[in-house]
Order: structure tokens, then sequence, then C-alpha cells
């Protein structure tokens, strides 16, 4: 079995965890690939027993690879997708950040995981993407985000207009800050903090949510991922504007014109049989917290 283990850094607290990650993948006679920037950090931190593979682009493990193991937070995890793309493999989180709402795996229960892994019981999660469109091709091949598409204001000077049309019909013209695009996987991540609702992943829609709108009447509006949105940015005071697909951020003046739609393909996610969306909602995110519960 071939598996590739992904992240920046963690503390020192997670060392024999992993530890005990390599240890049982090589006890298991796997293949471990590893990204090349965090292969330095981690060799640095445990032991291998056997040679590594190192890897840095996509075109390196598609179609190599069975799982991948995020090591990190959720950012880190959001960063695989770069990698990952349309490949189809599977992504794992251990979560050596704080929050930990993707990548939840606790070092307390990597060994359990691993285990669950190999004995196939677990559960593979297909996550939708949204899209980004725009004349000038502005992400290149990596158009695509897992949690939200998000436009802000450059500066704190001033709120911006994004005029708004969902299948080319007008919908609003947002006062705000910004607004963002959330897919239902980014329902619990910035959407969430900004007034938005929580749904579930299976969810087949997509989130408009503005930012420190400056209109109160406006709210949060859901409508089906099968539909498409468009937006036009309008400002008289500064012709920038920040556009971000998860943490992946450009500056563009406002003459170009926002595409956004579903992705062509989905992200795997693998979650323990143990693992369910309204008890992580509840313990991650404290939802429903009453003393009376």
């Amino acid at each position: 079995m071939n598996i590739a283990l992904y992240g920046k850094s963690f503390a020192d607290t997670f060392d024999e965890g992993i530890q005990q990650l390599v240890s049982m993948l090589e006890q298991r006679k796997c293949t471990i690939f590893v990204f090349e920037p965090f292969a330095k950090f981690l060799k640095k931190k445990v032991k291998f027993s056997k040679p590594i593979v190192p890897f840095k682009k996509h075109e390196e493990i598609k179609g190599k690879l069975d799982y991948l193991i995020s090591i990190g937070g959720d950012g880190t995890l959001l960063n695989t997708i770069t990698l990952i793309r349309d490949s189809g493999i599977p992504v794992m989180g251990i979560n050596t950040g704080r929050l930990g709402f993707l990548a939840s795996i606790s070092k307390e229960e990597i060994i359990s995981s691993i285990n669950a892994v190999f004995d196939k019981k677990y559960i593979l999660e297909e996550r939708t993407l949204i899209k980004l469109e725009t004349e000038n091709n502005l992400f290149g091949d990596l158009n695509f985000a897992l949690n939200e598409i998000t436009v802000m204001k450059k500066d704190t000077s001033s709120m911006i207009t994004i005029n708004t049309y969902v299948n080319d019909e007008y919908l609003n013209s947002y006062w705000a800050d910004g607004i963002l695009i959330s897919t239902p996987t980014g329902s619990t991540a910035y959407s969430l903090s900004c007034g938005g609702p929580i749904i579930t992943p299976e969810s087949e829609n997509f989130i408009i949510n503005p930012i420190a709108s400056h209109n109160l009447t406006v709210r949060p509006i859901v409508i089906p991922d099968r539909y498409k949105i468009k937006l036009k940015v309008t400002d008289g005071r500064n012709r920038h504007f920040l556009v971000s697909l998860d943490s992946r951020m450009q500056t563009i003046d406002n003459s170009i014109e926002l595409n956004i739609s579903k992705a062509d393909f989905k992200i795997k996610l693998l979650r323990l049989e143990s693992e369910k969306f309204f008890s992580t909602i509840r313990n991650k995110l404290m939802w429903g917290l009453d003393k009376r519960n």
C-alpha cells in the first residue's frame, strides 16, 4: 500500500504520536511518500527505518497513492487539495493544530485510526468543491476551493459594492466588506463566523453570505449548487480588491467578472465510523451548548 504524508510542522508534544504512525506504516510494509518540504522537518522529529519517496507535485502522486494523511490543522488539510485535485486519493487528517474540524483525528487516536484504515472500517465522504472562472484565468489550474471563494476589499478605508447574479438573474448589490460563496464543508468555517448557517456535508448547496454588510436587512441565502453565480465589484474609491480560494489569494481590479460554479470533481475525505457530523459540531463548535442539556 502506498501512503503519503503531508504537513508543515507540529509541536514536540506530537513527536511520539507521529513516530507511532510512521512505525505502524512501516510494519504494514507500506511505501511512504512524503511531501518534500515536510520531509526535511519530519526527519528531525521521527526515525524512518526504510527509505521514503519524496514528492512535490500533483503529477508525482496521481495514480500512485492509496491514501494521503494530512498532519496539521484544517488549514493544512485544505492545502492538500492543490496536490490531490481530481486524482480521487482519499485524505485523512491527523490534528496537530487547534480546532481540527476537518483534521479530526487526535494523537490518542492515531493507532486505532490506522488500524481502521487497513481493516476498511471507515467512510469516504465526497465533498463538493467550488470553482472560479475569469477571463484572465486568475488562479490557473488551481481555480477551485473546498471551503469558500471570498471577495474582500483590499484595505480598511471603505466598503465595496458587489453586484451578484444567480443564473444570470440579478440577486442583489451587497454594500459590504466582502462576500463569501461557501460550500457545505465551508459552512462551518469563515461563513459561520459571518453569521451563515451550518449545512450538512452532503447538502447540494452553496451559501451566499455578505461580510459585514452595511444593510442590516441583508441575510445569507442558500441556493442549489447546480446554479451559477456571477459577481461584479464596483467601487469608485479603490479599483482593486482581493479574491481568495480557501487560503490562496490574488489582487485584481474591478474590470474582472467572477463566474462561480460547482467544480467538475469532488474530494474524498476519510471519516472513521465512530465520527458523526452532528456530534462533531456539538463537541468541536459547542453548538447548542446549554446547561439544561
